[in-house]
């Protein structure tokens, strides 16, 4: 295999939690690192965790922890909100985790979940189910261009802004690809946003070299994988070895290390970084600064109160070798 040609020590990649949950899986058995990129399932730390993954990102349990305290105290309590359910781990985890907060904590009521096949392009019929639903919120969960067409549809259904929206893991390029207005007044959580340069220097030093290399502003897909990177590259610096079960071992020593949203540090139950969430919302035309100030950051959430016990999602790490 290409793998096992080119001697790989470790690898990157996923935009989807089914892809990143296959890599778990395909990483233990090759006993390669694998560094998940974008994967927001509660499952890539949770039930399908293994001993040669390790996560970065934010999650369903983080984000919906993150928001939803915001969005109690925005909308109210005992609001009635639709979800928009992507049929996959991420989307189904997500969901159950934003539900549970909002449902407890809130005492709102899941009026409909409409799920859909990751690539639907026509959203009509789960848009009209919630426009006969009563809900007073749609809590968007879908992902990619199906985030950005949903976005689209239930304008032009004349669902928002009379529904509110709230997006509760956000999606690199949102804002861009759907367009300022339709994103004003939205409620996020997200991994990162460009303009936490004016609060971490490690952000903005990030933030300055992408930029002048690309000639764009980071979205947080690009922070994610750097920051899996020079994560990795520290933990086999500190190791003194390439060797993966010692690199684990180094990476489960839970040192607290600086970061682009400040200081974090590995859980070495779970593999998953405990990071904070950010909690953002979608400025309105006139108030952007420039092209790509879409966002505003309302908080920076410290991650540890955000996460579940480290065995709550079923959890077992496999062996080292």
């Amino acid at each position: 295999t290409f793998i096992n040609q080119n001697k790989i020590i470790a690898m990157t990649g996923s935009t989807s939690s089914a892809v990143a949950v296959a890599l778990n899986k395909f990483a233990e058995r090759e006993k390669i690192l694998y560094l998940a990129a974008i994967s927001g399932s509660n499952d890539t730390t949770g039930k399908d965790c293994v001993r040669y993954g390790f996560r970065q990102c934010f999650y369903g349990e983080t984000a919906a922890n993150a928001i939803g305290p915001v969005l109690v105290k925005a909308y109210g309590k005992g609001k009635k909100a639709a979800f928009m359910t992507p049929d996959y781990t991420y989307g189904h985890t997500t969901t159950k985790s934003v539900n549970d907060y909002l449902t407890q904590k809130g005492g709102w009521v899941q009026v409909t979940n409409q799920v859909s096949p990751l690539g639907t392009q026509d959203f009509s019929q789960y848009l009209t189910n919630i426009a006969n639903s009563g809900a007073d919120v749609i809590v968007n969960v879908n992902w990619g261009r199906d985030a950005v067409l949903s976005v689209q549809q239930a304008k032009q259904f004349g669902l928002t802004p009379k529904m509110k929206m709230v997006i509760p893991y956000q999606i690199p390029f949102l804002a861009k690809e759907a367009g300022p207005e339709l994103m004003e007044g939205v409620y996020a959580a997200t991994d990162f946003w460009w303009t936490l340069e004016d609060k971490f220097p490690l952000a903005k030093m990030f933030v300055e070299a992408f930029d002048k290399k690309y000639g764009y502003k980071p979205e947080w897909g690009a922070e994610n994988g750097y920051m899996q990177f020079a994560i990795w590259a520290r933990m086999v610096s500190e190791a003194g070895t390439f060797y993966p079960p010692d690199v684990i071992k180094q990476y489960e020593k839970g040192e607290t290390f600086p970061s682009m949203v400040g200081d974090v540090r590995f859980r070495a139950e779970d593999h998953q970084l405990i990071r904070p969430v950010i909690i953002v919302r979608g400025k309105a035309p006139k108030d952007m600064r420039n092209k790509e100030d879409f966002w505003e950051v309302l908080d920076v959430v410290p991650g540890e109160p955000l996460m579940q016990k480290p065995d709550a999602f079923g959890c077992k790490l496999g062996d080292y070798t």
